[in-house]
């Protein structure tokens, strides 16, 4: 895929503005997103915008905690049409510092075509996608001040931390999918269970992924409790990553991430073999997981920081692997098996939504 740039996009429309600025900021999901079929790509890569700009706020290094608050409040104002979309881009373009990614900035100078986009769809859709963002909002504000190079107090805390950036997205893709199909969502309530897991799953990865990177700016995601038990400093840095101890925990954390991407296999068997599209978009982003997994199993002590990252040989091994077996569920859980060849035996957390869920910020006050 050659290097995303920065385009004149005045003259396009607000459809294809989403399609071009996807592919600047997410890579994965401009690969995935487009499998989904008719309208679910269009909702699913706005929702996917929607939560990109909230995230933008929240990673940016020179805003302070109140302007992060002050921002994501206003955008949650723009959401509900009580405030200028345009006012807030131009308020928060100027602040945003050199570490915001071109595309990231190009997304927040237009904000106003992404909620306009949003605007088309129905009531219902809507609906899913600002829960999704206000959950989302609430666990990110909450979490502000706990990120540090200490770590999260322990596993719980670090299952609410991905039940915000992940878990609620899992929800809303289950119940877009389900307003999509009445074959759906007659497992509804087991696929919503279910894609907690899911995004539990896919975000685990990714921290432990981002580990090293993690700590070397001073931020730790991961339960300082695990660590501690093991008797592990995590702020002995370098000097951490070379004691077993510390890869005896990744390996643990490695054992529950694969028992949450097990959980992701049961969601995506629940859909119907012939939606094939829902499937692909599922089996991508599980297969990319499960290789990253087997990467980081590999090489516990972070040796060498581009071992964990996947090769397009790789990607284009299970793109193909996973469209093979997409409508045969032995296949795919033969897929699977394969994958988990060799990675710890998969641990199983127990996840409910209802008390990981954070209450209380939205655009109304602090």
């Amino acid at each position: 895929m050659p290097e995303w740039q920065v385009q004149d996009s005045s003259r396009i429309t607000d459809e294809q503005y989403q399609h071009y600025i996807l592919q600047g900021v997410s890579r994965t999901f401009a690969l995935t997103i487009p499998q989904l079929p008719g309208n679910l790509e269009r909702v699913t890569g706005n929702a996917y915008l929607l939560c990109r700009i909230t995230d933008t706020i929240e990673d940016d290094a020179t805003l302070s905690s109140r302007q992060k608050s002050h921002f994501i409040r206003r955008f949650l104002a723009v959401l509900n049409d009580e405030d200028d979309p345009i006012d807030f881009s131009r308020e928060l373009l100027p602040l945003l510092g050199d570490g915001c990614l071109p595309a990231e900035r190009d997304l927040v100078q237009n904000v106003d075509r992404v909620v306009r986009l949003m605007r088309s769809f129905s009531v219902a859709q809507q609906r899913f996608l600002m829960r999704c963002v206000r959950q989302m909002a609430a666990g990110m504000a909450y979490f502000q001040e706990a990120e540090s190079p200490f770590g999260l107090a322990d596993m719980a805390e670090l299952d609410c931390y991905c039940y915000h950036v992940a878990g609620v997205v899992g929800e809303m893709l289950a119940d877009l999918f389900c307003d999509y199909s009445t074959e759906i969502s007659e497992h509804r309530e087991k696929l919503v269970a279910l894609s907690v897991h899911f995004g539990q799953g896919l975000q685990m990865t990714n921290i432990l992924k981002d580990v090293r990177e993690d700590m070397g700016r001073g931020v730790n995601w991961l339960p300082k409790d695990l660590f501690d038990q093991a008797d592990v400093d995590l702020q002995d840095l370098p000097a951490v990553f070379s004691e077993p101890g510390f890869a005896d925990v990744i390996g643990q954390l490695i054992a529950i991430t694969h028992g949450h991407l097990r959980k992701a296999l049961e969601y995506t068997l629940l859909l119907p073999a012939r939606e094939k599209g829902i499937r692909r978009f599922c089996l991508w982003a599980i297969g990319m997981a499960m290789l990253t997994l087997k990467k980081l199993n590999a090489d516990r002590h972070y040796g060498n920081p581009a071992s964990v990252k996947i090769t397009r040989a790789s990607l284009k091994r299970i793109v193909a692997l996973s469209n093979l077996a997409v409508g045969q569920d032995v296949l795919v859980k033969g897929l699977f098996a394969s994958l988990a060849r060799g990675l710890p035996k998969p641990v199983n957390r127990s996840l409910n939504a209802a008390n990981m869920a954070i209450d209380g910020f939205d655009s109304s006050g602090g």
